[in-house]
């Protein structure tokens, strides 16, 4: 798997300690100081994990995020000023991965990292296809197939699903799903999880509204509907 990071942020002294900070720790960091340069190196060469501010002077992080998402499935850690702010969900509503809040920590910038990582190298372990309400969940292939054709998943948003197909109709809480996607057993926030499953329904549902194939146990977690019947309108 690439230790390659990308960093995307245009406070030169941030940028740098944090980058000086991540090469000691083994990473290979490469440097963008606008949304526009970012774009440019994530097109010219394959990272591992993207760590993106959202305070950028030309293209603001949410856009550059979106941009992203069209071209890659790379996992993408959002860098924002305030841990309750709206930045967060709206960063995650645009397709990242995770967040951390400045000033953060570099060594738990390098653990959440590594646990990404690893996530991503390990997302697509040999387990048989599961069927569920039409859609086609093949961990091995690394896709999910609905009407014949694929449905475009970034790598959380796929490790999420063969995490609830592990065991259908069974409730997976947040906090095992945190661990078991994320990789995050002590750190981590809720809202990664719910911000997920929302993106994730827009994908797989017929009625994201009314969803039939992952449903919510309220006060618990989430599942994956064991017979979910027909699809509305059959």
């Amino acid at each position: 798997m690439s230790r390659s990071v990308l960093f995307i942020e245009d406070d030169q002294r941030i940028r740098r300690a944090v980058a000086m900070a991540l090469r000691a720790d083994g990473f290979d960091v490469v440097e963008a100081d606008t949304g526009e340069d970012g774009l440019f190196a994530l097109a010219e060469r394959e990272v591992g994990v993207v760590l993106l501010d959202l305070m950028l002077p030309d293209v603001d992080g949410f856009e550059v995020c979106r941009q992203i998402r069209r071209r890659s499935d790379v996992p993408v850690i959002m860098v924002t000023a305030k841990a309750d702010s709206h930045d967060v969900v709206a960063g995650l509503e645009a397709g990242a991965d995770d967040y951390v809040t400045k000033p953060f920590v570099p060594k738990e910038l390098a653990a959440r990292i590594r646990a990404l990582l690893r996530r991503t190298a390990t997302s697509t372990t040999a387990r048989a296809p599961v069927m569920v309400g039409g859609l086609e969940i093949s961990p091995e292939r690394g896709v999910a197939i609905r009407e014949g054709k694929v449905v475009n998943l970034t790598r959380t948003e796929f490790g999420l699903l063969c995490e609830l197909a592990v065991e259908p109709g069974r409730v997976h809480t947040r906090e095992e799903l945190l661990e078991r996607v994320w990789g995050y057993d002590y750190f981590g926030d809720e809202r990664l999880v719910d911000v997920h499953i929302r993106r994730l329904r827009t994908k797989i549902e017929q009625d994201p509204a009314v969803p039939q194939v992952v449903t919510t146990v309220r006060g618990i977690g989430y599942r994956l509907a064991a017979d979910p019947g027909p699809p509305a309108g059959d």
